[in-house]
Order: structure tokens, then sequence, then C-alpha cells
């Protein structure tokens, strides 16, 4: 096994001379402006999927209503935990969240629909939840070792919407039988 060497001394005059920086260094390795742009896409995504999770929590009406509505609220809780996660991310890599409510919904990758029902309320978390394990599997095969930090953040989030849509499938089966 080598010995891991670093020339400690220009480090430290790296971290001196470049502290406006921030959290990033030299050694960081994506295109940090599209890194940027598509964490305010996730952002978007994460946004428009908190306000439908927490519709579908005033809406649901019926006789399987009650633990659902305490589904969709807790799942709105988490998806607006992601989206602070995210903003967070994007200002440590020097940029500005994007919260404009104009064009919200075209920057999300998944869709605000509102349902008519308790099944599909159901129908259409679970379509914006596949849709967001798309998107971050792809992420984070993006990212690779360029940006781990950013990377581990997305699988986080990836982590918690396969659960999402887990849990939103069982609902559904229970709601919908086929």
């Amino acid at each position: 096994m080598s010995q891991f060497v670093s020339d400690i001394q220009k480090i430290r005059e790296r971290a001196r001379r470049c502290m406006e920086d921030g959290a990033v260094t030299a050694g960081y390795g994506a295109d940090r402006a599209r890194v940027i742009d598509v964490l305010n896409q996730a952002l978007a995504t994460e946004i428009v999927c908190t306000l439908r999770y927490r519709r579908h929590y005033y809406a649901a009406k019926g006789i399987h209503s009650e633990s659902i509505k305490q589904e969709f609220l807790a799942h709105a809780k988490e998806e607006q935990e992601h989206a602070d996660w995210i903003a967070e991310r994007i200002s440590q890599l020097g940029g500005m969240p994007d919260f404009d409510p104009d064009g919200l919904a075209a920057r999300s990758h998944s869709e605000y629909v509102e349902g008519t029902d308790l099944a599909s309320m159901i129908r259409e978390d679970l379509v914006a939840e596949r849709v967001a394990i798309e998107i971050y599997s792809e992420v984070v095969r993006w990212l690779d070792k360029d940006d781990p930090t950013t990377r581990k953040l997305i699988e986080e989030i990836l982590k918690a919407e396969e659960e999402h849509a887990n849990d939103m499938a069982d609902l559904l089966a229970r709601v919908a039988p086929q």
C-alpha cells in the first residue's frame, strides 16, 4: 500500500489565499455552476412535492383517510427537510437557492397534480417519487467522484424517496387493490 502524502504547506497557503471560496477548495472537480443549476432543479422538485403532499393532507377524505393523511403530512415534512438541505448545499457552493415561485413548476422534475380522491392522490405522489428516484439516481452517477459531498446528500435524499415510493405503493394497494 502506498503512503498518503500531501504538501500540507501548499494546502495551507491555498486555504488562506482562497478563503472567499468558502467550502469549495481546489480539489473540487465538478462544474460548480452546473451543479448549482441541477440542485436548484432538485430544490424546485422538493418544494413542489412538499406542496402536493400538503394539499393531499388537507384534501384527503374517506374511510381510510386518517392514517393516509398522517403519511401525507410526514412526507411533506421530509420533502421540506430535503429542500432545506439542498438550499444549504447550494449556498455552500457559492450559489443562491432559487425560491422564486415564478417558474417553480417549470424547474421542478415532478408535476403538481392534485388528484380527486385518495387513490388518485396516492398515484400522483407515487409517480412523483418514481420520477425523483430516476433523476436523483442519474445525478448520483453524474457527480461520481467530482463532488462527493453533494453526491452523498443526493444519495441520502434518494434513500428517503425510495422509502416514500414504497409507502405510496403500499397505501395504493390498501386503498385501490388490483
